[in-house]
């Protein structure tokens, strides 16, 4: 049983929907947003499963506008 579970905060104003972060996710949790578009006009990223995160950062990594935050929990046993 996994005892770390990750949870990502998208700061959808600021993301220009690069996709970069949906590339770098190795477990594909995040996409671009179908019909939904921020302030400034761009498709934004949202995450598509919020259980299944592990907090890997990848997606923080390779954020060239540093929009993501990735929080890890622990869950004792």
């Amino acid at each position: 049983m996994r005892n770390i579970f990750g949870a990502i905060v998208i700061d959808t104003e600021r993301c220009k929907g690069c996709a970069l972060c949906v590339e770098a996710c190795p477990l594909n949790l995040l996409h671009i947003a179908v019909r939904k578009v921020n302030i400034k006009g761009y498709p934004y990223v949202e995450q598509s499963d919020e259980i299944n995160c592990t907090g890997c950062t990848n997606c923080a990594t390779v954020c060239p506008d540093a929009c993501i935050s990735v929080y890890r929990k622990r869950i004792s046993q």
